[in-house]
């Protein structure tokens, strides 16, 4: 496997806790996940009140957490997402910017993305501004590595209807103006992709003038349809021919941690084992490897009414369901009856106020 894989808690909804944080890492980082970025979308104090200091518990935190990854080999990153400094990169702005990057440092932050995603787009010399913005920090911070996600991240259309007309030659024009050394992230031709194809990944690269750096949103399911599934499968569309396309493969993980491992294994090996990877012996095999051999295979058995059916529409499968697994103390098989609770829901209202 020769990319940089890694973990990108930038979902919606409850956030891990630093418990879950912290075993999540420490059972991945030995599988070749060398990378986690803090991006929760519930972190108010790093979007919509980012000119605020983070609470102290907060801070202990993520101090805590940074000396976890830097015990088990994981960089450890910070995603601020600073609404409105693109609307005014005023004074203001950069006094509050100088504080936020102080208290990335002070925690000891790798990694140090600044996130333009989910923001009104159509502003002009979009591209000229965030390029200021992201060169501004790049200058202030002791971070090694500076991550900028675009505001127009896919070439998803829903962008265009929700934050406005992406400007013309957007892309290209923000990849002509960045410094080489910025990774820029990529959701992919969707925001939820299904695929990462060559022809794809070598298109975009030509329009950024750089390997993007995947943010792949599986298995994420953050969304108030979404969350009605729990993602199990292992990945497919990521073939391991990929490898040398992209600068590195985040993962958006789910809402659920220890359920997140399973698929996150399978990643691993479908770039170790490129054409002789197998997505559903990779699920079992992971599943097991996650939960152990009697709920792994358990779990194994019912992905389809856990992936395919839907919460909603389980029917009397919901008790056959917690039947299988109440009694079960592994914490997966908790995230399985949390889940059936109504625990993950996911409300339009959480995402439009996150």
């Amino acid at each position: 496997m020769d990319v940089a894989l890694g973990i990108i808690e930038g979902f919606y909804g409850r956030p891990w806790s630093w418990e879950e944080r912290r075993a999540t890492l420490s059972f991945l980082a030995p599988h070749g996940y060398g990378f986690y970025f803090y991006a929760p979308k519930a972190d108010v104090h790093l979007r919509r009140k980012w000119r605020e200091p983070h609470p102290e518990e907060t801070a202990a935190g993520l101090a805590g957490l940074a000396r976890e990854c830097a015990g088990l080999g994981v960089r450890f990153g910070v995603g601020l997402s600073p609404y409105g400094l693109v609307e005014g990169f005023d004074a203001a702005g950069r006094e509050a910017l100088s504080r936020k990057l102080a208290f990335a440092d002070e925690l000891g932050v790798n990694d140090l993305a600044i996130l333009f995603d989910d923001m009104p787009g159509e502003i002009p010399d979009l591209a000229e501004r965030q390029a200021e913005i992201v060169h501004w920090v790049a200058g202030r911070t002791r971070a090694e590595r500076i991550f900028m996600c675009p505001s127009y991240y896919t070439d998803d259309p829903v962008l265009d209807r929700v934050f406005g007309k992406r400007p013309e030659g957007y892309l290209p024009r923000l990849g002509a103006l960045l410094d080489p050394s910025v990774e820029v992230f990529w959701t992919g031709e969707e925001v939820v992709s299904r695929e990462f194809s060559s022809g794809h990944l070598r298109r975009v690269a030509e329009q950024i003038g750089r390997k993007p750096f995947l943010w792949d949103n599986y298995p994420v399911n953050d969304g108030q349809r979404m969350s009605q599934y729990l993602h199990l499968r292992g990945f497919t569309g990521r073939p391991g021919s990929i490898a040398s396309l992209v600068a590195g493969h985040g993962v958006n993980p789910a809402l659920q941690a220890v359920l997140t491992c399973i698929p996150a294994l399978t990643l691993v090996e479908s770039y170790r084992l490129g054409d002789e990877y197998q997505y559903g012996e990779a699920t079992r095999r992971a599943a097991v490897a996650v939960l152990g051999e009697e709920t792994g295979s358990r779990l194994y058995e019912d992905v389809l009414f856990l992936q395919d059916v839907g919460l909603d529409r389980l029917g009397e499968r919901e008790l056959q369901l917690r039947e299988r697994y109440a009694g079960d103390e592994h914490p997966g098989a908790r995230e399985i009856i949390a889940w059936l609770d109504g625990a993950y829901r996911i409300t339009d209202e959480i995402v439009r106020t996150q």
